[in-house]
């Protein structure tokens, strides 16, 4: 069973990182994806602080392919119980070191580097679960600090605060 539920681990996480990085490259999966990466301090409930077009855009490869392979519901549902924990601890505003370790897991030290503020320094870590999608395809980045409070965020500040507001946003700002 573990390794049905680590296979359709390895499927899904290259299906979210397939999506997550034309997230960043196209520009109405941006305007979806942006709300994301709003915040100006990374917290456990940003991992799930999505567009729902947004989420269905990066789940929907995934999860069809997984599918379409027959994988069983036990095997689905576990992996997605496992992802959903390994996301908020991502995303926490909690400074723990997994030393080798986080080459492997994208956990919090090296998803920061993924919302810095600078748009064009955040183009790496796209790995929700596995970086080794990041080393296969020339997307990982790593340095001695880890970007701080303040240093995430998004420069363009035109997106309301309010959930009604951030799910019209992206059809009206083209």
């Amino acid at each position: 069973m573990w390794a049905q539920i680590l296979l359709a681990g390895a499927i899904m996480d290259l299906g979210l990182y397939t999506m997550h990085r034309a997230s960043h490259i196209s520009g109405f999966l941006w305007r979806l994806h942006a709300i994301h990466h709003m915040p100006e301090r990374l917290y456990w409930l940003n991992g799930g602080r999505r567009h729902p077009l947004s989420a269905l855009v990066l789940a929907g490869p995934g999860l069809i392919t997984l599918l379409a392979l027959g994988a069983t519901p036990i095997a689905l549902g576990a992996w997605l119980s496992i992802m959903s924990i390994h996301l908020a601890f991502q995303h926490a505003n909690l400074d723990y070191r997994l030393g080798p370790f986080r080459h492997v897991l994208g956990v919090a030290e090296m998803h920061r580097w993924h919302h810095k503020r600078e748009f064009e320094d955040a183009q790496v870590n796209f790995g929700e679960v596995f970086l080794v999608w990041d080393l296969l395809f020339g997307t990982h980045h790593d340095a001695p600090r880890s970007p701080a409070r303040g240093e995430v965020g998004l420069k363009d500040d035109d997106i309301p605060s309010t959930y009604l507001g951030q799910i019209l946003w992206p059809m009206r700002n083209r």
